[in-house]
């Protein structure tokens, strides 16, 4: 014990612990980046957030300006707002990148993504399956005697509420596209 009364290691304002009270908190960020359609920017992309050790949760892209020879990657990545903001800077960085626009922090902005789900069974639980894939709109896009294939799209939060409801009725196999989103309103 100290002269002060305080026992060692106890006070939450020490000048040791100079760590923010949000250091540590990971947060999900959807950014959406405009870049030239060439041989290996993907690659780029994708190595600087390998090469530094940061997650993807979720990689969308595709040719959003076919004369402009541009592409729209969407990646759905999770870190501390510093990491985020890391990310989005040495993103800017790469030359081949013309915009990075992180539209968790922009606004409000639409999120859907596609899956298909094959489920197998027989007897109730398929007709439990058609009924539970009513409930969430989706289609029965192949059908056998024995499985069905969904599909669904929606918010990954709507699709993950499906895949749990449908593993204790024979889920076999699931494929998902991964988010694609857009910033709501005008520009």
């Amino acid at each position: 014990m100290s002269a002060l009364k305080i026992e060692q290691g106890t006070s939450k304002h020490s000048a040791y612990d100079l760590r923010s009270n949000y250091a540590d908190v990971n947060e999900r960020h959807t950014l959406a980046v405009v870049v030239e359609n060439e041989p290996g920017v993907l690659a780029r992309v994708v190595g600087l957030f390998s090469g530094r050790g940061y997650n993807i949760e979720s990689l969308t892209v595709a040719e959003i300006d076919h004369q402009g020879h541009r592409s729209r990657i969407t990646i759905v990545t999770s870190g501390t707002p510093q990491i985020i903001e890391q990310i989005k800077a040495q993103l800017g960085r790469i030359v081949v990148v013309h915009d990075v626009h992180d539209l968790t922090v922009e606004g409000p902005s639409v999120e859907r993504e596609l899956a298909l789900f094959k489920v197998t069974g027989e007897g109730e639980k398929r007709v439990e399956a058609l009924r539970l894939a009513d409930i969430f709109r989706a289609n029965v896009v192949d059908s056998t005697l024995k499985s069905f294939t969904f599909e669904i799209t929606g918010t990954p939060e709507k699709i993950d509420a499906f895949a749990d409801l449908m593993r204790p009725l024979g889920l076999q196999e699931v494929a998902r596209t991964g988010v694609a989103a857009l910033a709501r309103g005008p520009l």
